[in-house]
């Protein structure tokens, strides 16, 4: 089952020849996309499929195959806006111009105008939407529009949405009028995970409480150090995160961060071991995105079984359900931060039920299966191409600059299949 729609499932079971374009790549060691590539891709393969991961070019070469996923690097410019673009188009062009694949997945709707260059060499194409990036402050007028117009061209020329989050799906039915598939992400639980890598950081089990966000105004980490500051919390607020293109708001965080002793900033770390370590030992993990879908780092702290808090907005209201506690601004954050520091077991207690509803409802096998029913039925002929006209309607989403207020038609759950 699919958001809106049903679908019979195809009897055939042929090897798929499956491309996945639009990402940083794998390894994955950056965001969100490129840990579903990974976790998706690698089960894929298990499967019986061939699989082929579009990879930008860095500073480490790129193996030739990563966990039986086919790799192909290609450059990109580095600029905020056409880094993304740019290698996109030459992973279109390298898929046109090789062995077709049965069905492209591309990740993120802003590579959506690439899509009518894979349908002329007869590839379905299947767009991740992602979030609302129009919403993003951190684009201008003219990154905004495009993003806008990037989505209206997803909505005509692919074959078939993906969208993370209920939300997102309620907003293309609503802004759109065209059903999109709900597959979210899934996460790793972690149960015994040591603590050595803590030492390294001065840091103890339980003793700190921790954010892990790339430092754009939508994730609120500025707010969320705000709210700490004010707090009586005896435990350090660990920091993790950078933001490569937004150096203005970066320096106001970390100017409100060299105010208080209290507050550790650790940058970014690539690590994922540590990265463990560090979700899996937090007292509390402190949630503050807002644009986005269903989001990879707050899997993450849920799998690690830490209690969250986190940005009162629809997607994470439905992800976290009624364990989660929910914050708008630094007063309130301050009061549930305060709260968490005398009150443990609650908190050892919601982190319990946190860890249950992830392995319940965001399983990668569940999700592999999902994207796998998927790339089958597109794979024989199923297709929403130009089922909707593309135009953009004016309804709340689009007139609203609050998404806490906006209401998703589906009760709080994870994967459809």
């Amino acid at each position: 089952m699919t958001a809106g729609i049903e679908h019979t499932a195809p009897t055939t079971h042929r090897r798929l020849n499956i491309a996945m374009i639009g990402t940083r790549g794998v390894p994955a060691a950056y965001g969100g996309f490129e840990t579903a590539v990974e976790e998706i891709g690698r089960r894929l393969v298990d499967r019986g499929h061939d699989v082929t991961v579009y990879c930008r070019r860095t500073t480490q070469p790129v193996p030739k195959e990563y966990l039986g996923m086919k790799l192909v690097e290609l450059p990109a410019v580095r600029h905020k806006i056409l880094e993304t673009l740019s290698h996109t188009g030459l992973s279109v062009l390298h898929a046109t111009l090789h062995r077709p694949a049965d069905v492209a997945f591309v990740f993120n709707a802003a590579n959506a105008p690439f899509v009518p260059l894979l349908r002329l060499r007869g590839i379905p194409s299947v767009v991740h939407v992602d979030g609302l990036e129009w919403k993003r402050a951190k684009w201008g007028g003219a990154g905004r529009r495009y993003y806008r117009w990037a989505e209206e061209v997803s909505v005509r020329e692919a074959d078939a949405l993906i969208a993370d989050a209920q939300g997102i799906v309620d907003y293309y039915r609503d802004e759109f009028s065209i059903p999109t598939e709900l597959i979210s992400y899934g996460t790793r639980i972690l149960h015994d995970t040591p603590a050595d890598r803590l030492a390294e950081l001065g840091l103890r089990p339980g003793g700190y409480h921790l954010v892990v966000a790339r430092f754009e105004p939508e994730n609120h980490v500025d707010i969320i150090v705000e709210g700490y500051r004010a707090s009586e919390a005896r435990l350090p607020l660990v920091v993790v995160g950078s933001a490569p293109y937004a150096a203005e708001h970066t320096n106001r965080i970390s100017d409100l961060a060299a105010s208080d002793s209290r507050i550790r900033m650790l940058g970014s770390v690539w690590d994922q071991n540590q990265l463990d370590q560090l979700y899996k030992h937090a007292s509390t993990y402190l949630h503050g995105h807002s644009v986005g879908g269903t989001n990879p780092s707050l899997l993450r702290a849920m799998g690690a079984g830490t209690k969250v808090i986190a940005w009162d907005v629809v997607f994470n209201r439905e992800v976290l359900g009624r364990d989660g506690a929910y914050f708008s601004g630094a007063d309130s954050l301050r009061a549930l931060i305060e709260d968490a520091e005398v009150s443990p077991e609650r908190v050892a207690e919601v982190a319990a039920a946190l860890q249950a509803r992830a392995e319940h409802l965001y399983n990668w096998d569940s999700v592999t299966t999902s994207y796998e029913k998927l790339a089958r039925r597109v794979a024989v002929g199923y297709s929403t191409h130009r089922q909707s006209s593309g135009r953009a309607g004016v309804s709340m989403w689009s007139l609203s600059d609050s998404l806490s207020k906006q209401p998703s038609t589906a009760p709080s759950r994870g994967i459809i299949l």
